[in-house]
């Protein structure tokens, strides 16, 4: 039997790690850039990367958390509700399966066999599957999204903040806009990678959007700064 490599089960945690990760690379080094444009000193820029750091995993982590609970709690009454209709109505929804079966090619009489045979084998199951588009690899798991995120965002929060720590204060703007560039497209060709998409298309729209966030953030700065003197 082959191993088929599919990147549908790594959906939930994959979309919270990239989000997580991009944001955290993104904000940081817009809070950075706005910062560097209106002042010519390191520590007000390292104080707003390193808050910025911290305030945004928690914010990831909990926004996560609490999008996926809500997900999550949608599944888990749609399952409820399939439970007492199929102790309640067992034809209609075997029935219901019938006519899924229908839709998708099979022909009547095989897809009423094939239906009374997934509800002898697990009647909920089936529905929640092919009913309710609700399976084990795609099902919404709030921590596992909440975690992913809060570390993607670190890792890559962290980056920029290096950057402002050790990067030269005359050339700091093009430093963080540069590095973040790079960082965005090494984590673009790594999602490409772990979802099997094209790895030139996601770093290309990653970098274009990072660009009008950082160039937004810069001008911001630059118009409303006051330079220390």
């Amino acid at each position: 039997m082959l191993n088929e490599t599919h990147y549908i089960n790594r959906s939930g945690w994959l979309r919270a790690a990239v989000l997580g990760a991009n944001d955290g690379i993104l904000s940081t080094t817009s809070l950075a850039i706005g910062i560097a444009a209106a002042s010519d000193t390191r520590s007000p820029i390292v104080l707003a990367a390193l808050a910025g750091l911290v305030a945004g995993a928690l914010s990831m982590a909990a926004g996560e958390y609490v999008s996926v609970s809500s997900q999550s709690d949608i599944e888990k009454s749609d399952l409820q509700r399939e439970i007492e209709e199929l102790k309640e109505m067992p034809e209609s929804e075997l029935e219901e399966l019938t006519q899924i079966y229908i839709l998708r090619g099979l022909s009547p009489e095989l897809a009423r066999e094939v239906a009374l045979q997934l509800t002898a084998h697990n009647a909920l199951e089936s529905h929640a599957r092919d009913e309710l588009g609700i399976n084990e690899m795609t099902q919404a798991k709030p921590m596992q999204a909440a975690l992913a995120s809060a570390l993607a965002f670190l890792c890559g929060g962290i980056l920029p903040l290096l950057v402002a720590l050790f990067g030269a204060m005359r050339y700091m703007v093009p430093l963080q806009y540069g590095f973040a560039i790079l960082f965005l497209a090494i984590s673009g060709t790594l999602a490409a990678k772990a979802g099997g998409s094209n790895k030139i298309k996601s770093v290309v729209r990653i970098c274009i959007w990072g660009t009008v966030a950082m160039a937004a953030s810069a001008l911001v700065g630059y118009v409303f700064g006051v330079q220390a003197p």
